[in-house]
């Protein structure tokens, strides 16, 4: 019987080869689109198209014992055959003569590759015809190591799992680079009856099991000892969940390329873990509805480490499957240190000009602190870390709103306006943008102004954006918001961080930044719906503070002040510096206000080896130069002067005279 079929194959082979071209390529199976981290660790996998669980896998990346005793027990001669083993079917035969039943199928490897793609039933002649013909064509075209790779990635363990990754993963928890000897003979072992052997259904699985171990033993893979103790393994009884980590940006990365099977991300698995299990801790005991989102940077390189899109991926009130990091919502006062930076920026300010928090009327719009108290006269500094309005609304309003928004654009962030025109409520929150292009804006402050794009797919750094703010402006930003008090209980620290809580309590946000790092948390309700009492300082900056905590290292140091950072105190101020004054002070375009009379405004300016020639016209000396907001040269009683030390590029200059008045021009120097 054996060697007609032999013969019979032999004879159908030469018919089938000038098909194999069409019908190999068509047998590629689908492999399940999985999700790693940075250091490719899977975080999430998901099932192919018929809900089957089948991994891609290679040699490299299975125990090479389990790979040892697969050949042993099904296939000894598969680097020796081509196809078909004559001796294994003889053997098969006879035995079953010999029986009066089938003792062993007689298959080798590559057979049963052959008979899980084409899907031929075990057994029957016409099958065996099928699959032997298959298996000659496999071996033509592929090489032995190849079609173990297939057997790999098809073998059968029950259920809807498929290949070793995937049995590994189900029955152990984890993958199967190193498994003990009983984890090896029990995969070896499952495939020959799938469903009759799966662990988590039947007992057979046991006895299967030491019959590959006995096989092991007689053929002098294994010793008596390692048999007694693998004998003496317990033997799974359930299936375990597959890695489901970062489902949002899982989701995300597999969407934005479907055709992908691998994704690689920045991401890193020990961290996620840890801010998964702090974000489900958050949100106990605030309801059925609360929720929480946090997103974690390397703001050096704009790598994503971690991004929590929700607390309990799943639906219900919770509605755990909206993704909060990228759900537009009012950022509260988180948007303020962001006008700090363009005041100190344009001259407007310094962190210890002295500004006025009291109740002002802009154009009709009368806007009030938080707890509807005023402070008089305080240092620009203590107004940034007490979050008062009045104040950054004054900026906003001699900045102008658009200033602001052309400013949110530089730092690439997406944003939502009301309808018409911006207006002054922007600094307070007046717009829609998302955690994730706050955590960048962030980003850009500690890199020293220059934004450099988020990124979630491991490869070469994206390369930088446009500059937000100058160098000297990000630090003293920096450097104000390091100074805010920690929550209660919070270890004291140089964390730079700011909070915020929109209009009606429904966002509670806080973002924070050290030397190498910046996590951004939000907390709130996915519907929008108001949290009555809810405050980013009590709500998201605990949660912030213990986000970092779980970094290693914990804190990095902030960077030291740039060299032409001016460290003054308020009285050692240029005059002008000392007190903030308003748009219609600061800019009142009269008569005898001073004008940048060279350069014009948009010039392109050859910048000379001693500097640049810069002139005033009108005004009432002395005269205060700034560059990009930093003073460089004051108590000019000329008219025209040398500003030294100015790098190429882009620069805005400004000039204050003896009573106040100001004026300013955008050109660049090449």
């Amino acid at each position: 019987m054996a060697a007609g079929l032999w013969l019979a194959a032999f004879a159908r082979d030469g018919v089938d080869r000038w098909i194999d071209a069409t019908v190999l390529p068509s047998l590629s199976p689908a492999i399940s689109q999985e999700v790693v981290d940075r250091n490719g660790v899977l975080l999430r996998a998901y099932t192919v198209d018929d809900g089957r669980w089948r991994l891609g896998v290679d040699g490299g990346q299975v125990d090479p014992f389990f790979i040892a005793l697969l050949l042993d027990y099904e296939d000894k001669r598969f680097y020796q055959h081509h196809g078909v083993d004559p001796v294994a079917l003889l053997r098969a035969v006879g035995q079953a003569v010999w029986n009066g039943r089938v003792v062993s199928g007689g298959s080798t490897l590559t057979m049963q590759v052959a008979r899980l793609l084409e899907g031929s039933g075990t057994g029957r002649v016409a099958g065996k015809l099928r699959q032997i013909r298959l298996a000659f064509a496999l071996e033509r075209h592929l090489t032995k190591d190849q079609i173990l790779q297939l057997y790999l990635l098809l073998s059968p363990y029950g259920g809807n799992v498929e290949g070793v990754r995937a049995a590994s993963l189900a029955y152990f928890a984890k993958e199967p680079r190193r498994l003990t000897v009983a984890e090896a003979a029990l995969l070896v072992a499952i495939p020959q009856s799938p469903e009759t052997r799966r662990p988590d259904r039947s007992a057979l699985a046991q006895v299967a099991r030491n019959l590959v171990l006995d096989r092991a033993l007689r053929d002098g893979l294994i010793d008596a000892d390692q048999v007694r103790a693998a004998e003496g393994e317990a033997v799974p009884t359930a299936r375990a969940t597959f890695p489901a980590l970062a489902p949002h940006l899982s989701d995300r990365v597999v969407a934005e390329a479907p055709q992908v099977s691998r994704h690689v991300t920045t991401l890193d698995k020990g961290l996620q873990t840890a801010l998964e299990k702090l974000a489900d801790l958050a949100v106990q005991g605030l309801g059925d509805r609360m929720q929480v989102a946090i997103v974690v940077a390397d703001h050096g390189t704009g790598e994503v480490l971690a991004s929590v899109g929700s607390a309990q991926y799943t639906g219900g009130e919770r509605l755990g499957f909206v993704d909060m990091t990228r759900a537009l919502r009012s950022p509260g006062s988180t948007l303020k240190p962001l006008i700090y930076g363009l005041a100190f920026d344009e001259g407007l300010a310094h962190p210890e000009t002295l500004i006025d928090d009291r109740p002002t009327d802009f154009n009709g719009y009368r806007p009030q602190n938080f707890d509807r108290m005023f402070r008089g006269e305080v240092r620009v500094r203590d107004a940034l870390q007490m979050s008062l309005n009045i104040p950054v609304v004054a900026l906003t309003d001699a900045l102008g709103p658009a200033k602001l928004l052309q400013a949110m654009d530089r730092a690439q962030m997406k944003t939502a306006l009301p309808v018409g025109q911006p207006g002054l409520a922007v600094a307070l929150g007046g717009i829609g943008v998302t955690l994730e292009d706050m955590v960048q804006l962030y980003a850009a402050i500690a890199r020293g102004g220059v934004v450099r794009p988020l990124t979630h797919r491991f490869g070469p750094p994206l390369a930088d954006g446009q500059r937000v703010m100058t160098r000297v402006a990000a630090w003293q930003v920096g450097d104000i918001l390091a100074g805010l008090a920690p929550p209660p209980g919070a270890p004291s620290n140089r964390l730079a961080y700011k909070t915020g809580t929109s209009y009606g309590h429904r966002d509670a946000w806080a973002l924070g930044f050290d030397g190498k790092h910046v996590i951004g948390v939000w907390m709130g309700r996915a519907d929008g719906t108001p949290v009555p009492g809810a405050f980013g300082a009590d709500l998201a900056a605990p949660l912030l503070f213990e986000a970092f905590a779980r970094l290693k290292p914990a804190l990095a140091p902030q960077p030291p002040p740039p060299a032409d950072t001016l460290m003054l105190a308020n009285a050692q101020l240029p005059q002008p510096l000392r007190h903030f004054r308003s748009r219609d002070a600061a800019f009142a375009a009269d008569a005898e206000a001073p004008e940048v009379a060279f350069p014009p405004d948009g010039a392109e300016v050859e910048l000379l080896p001693e500097g640049l020639m810069v002139q005033v016209s009108g005004g009432t000396a002395p005269f205060t130069w700034l560059a990009n907001g930093a003073p460089i040269l004051g108590a000019q009683q000329d008219t025209t002067a040398m500003l030294p030390a100015l790098g190429r590029g882009f620069i805005t200059l400004s000039v204050i005279d003896a009573e106040g008045r100001s004026a300013r021009t955008r050109v660049r120097l090449r």
